[in-house]
């Protein structure tokens, strides 16, 4: 019998309650019962499955284990997993069940069968679930029971014979080694390089990843930086991660720390004696900044939250704006004159006193 979706057979779906499981099976049960569809082949078949199903979902423990394993059913398979220890082929100590276990083996094939006892377990569902104590290839006996496998590895056994925790309280290096597994039956991890620039930084963006033949859209969050990775999931070769590491491109104006943004702002010898309001770009737009009289070339001015988003976080960071006076150049013998006048009148003292 070919491995099913207890969530389908119950025909409830994955976010279900224990009450919602407990009422459709009931629901079920009544329907699919043998005694009450005597011509009916199928019945039976139906009201296994049914028992098998509510048994699973309707302990926590297990259904959480089905779950996590259930998930990754198809790319262990195609990973090629080899046969546990003491899990021999169909027929052999675990009646049925064949080529499941740890990494390493190749051309796996997996086989569930049932005993054809309306009210027995499959094979499958004997070897993971079963809570006797018996060791494997054991009998149970009684009323419409027959042989079937007992005892052997636990979930947690099993789990932990494929790399994974079967749960979060796995032994010293349970965790770890799990992962590592995980990576290695999935394959290498790959690496993609997405540059960007300022703006799109700042706004965010997509960018198209061809990896193996495929083309993959890759979103980009706002205040992605140099060095930032996104990771995504099994999209290697191989079944691997596919890690995209952003490269921003050097900007022309600003310079960035985080999400802080650096610029320098020319102003003219009138604007820095005189004042004046500055417009000054930022990447959120244009700003007025207002240079008070007397401002000195190098001062740095502080623009709160006109920086870049903050990676994955709320806010915003910083603008400064360093201003440079540009002093006007070429001039005639009048405009000498002129300057000349107007720093007699200045009086500036001389700057360097202060140096030994």
């Amino acid at each position: 019998m070919e491995f099913q979706d207890y969530y389908a057979v119950l025909g409830v779906p994955r976010t279900a309650t224990p009450s919602e499981i407990k009422k459709a099976f009931r629901k079920l049960a009544r329907q699919h019962h043998p005694d009450a569809n005597k011509d009916d082949a199928e019945a039976e078949r139906r009201f296994k499955a049914l028992n098998e199903a509510n048994a699973v979902l309707s302990d926590p423990d297990k259904r959480v284990l089905y779950d996590r394993l259930g998930a990754d059913w198809e790319s262990y398979a195609k990973a090629g997993a080899g046969a546990r220890p003491g899990a021999g082929a169909a027929g052999g100590p675990v009646g049925g069940f064949a080529g499941f276990g740890g990494p390493g083996g190749g051309n796996v094939r997996y086989e569930f069968r049932t005993s054809g006892d309306p009210g027995e377990f499959s094979d499958f569902f004997n070897v993971f679930f079963s809570g006797a104590s018996e060791p494997l290839g054991g009998e149970a006996t009684g009323p419409g029971r027959g042989r079937r496998p007992t005892g052997g590895p636990s979930f947690e056994d099993i789990l932990a014979g494929m790399g994974l925790s079967g749960s979060g309280a796995a032994g010293p290096g349970g965790a770890a080694r799990g992962q590592r597994a995980t990576a290695a039956r999935r394959g290498p991890a790959a690496e993609a390089v997405a540059e960007i620039d300022l703006d799109e930084a700042y706004h965010g963006t997509t960018r198209l990843i061809e990896v193996d033949g495929k083309r993959l859209e890759v979103t980009i969050p706002p205040g992605a930086d140099s060095g930032t990775r996104i990771r995504l999931s099994g999209k290697a070769p191989g079944g691997g991660d596919l890690h995209v590491v952003v490269r921003q491109r050097p900007d022309p104006v600003f310079r960035r720390t985080g999400a802080n943004l650096e610029r320098e702002l020319p102003l003219t010898l009138e604007e820095a004696l005189l004042g004046a309001d500055v417009p000054v770009r930022s990447p959120k737009g244009r700003v007025l900044l207002t240079i008070p009289p007397g401002t000195q070339s190098g001062r740095i001015f502080r623009l709160t939250g006109r920086g870049l988003p903050r990676f994955r976080a709320t806010g915003h960071g910083d603008l400064y704006v360093k201003v440079r006076v540009v002093l006007p150049t070429d001039l005639s013998d009048e405009a000498q004159a002129a300057a000349r006048r107007f720093l007699d009148l200045a009086q500036q003292p001389d700057p360097r006193t202060r140096e030994t």
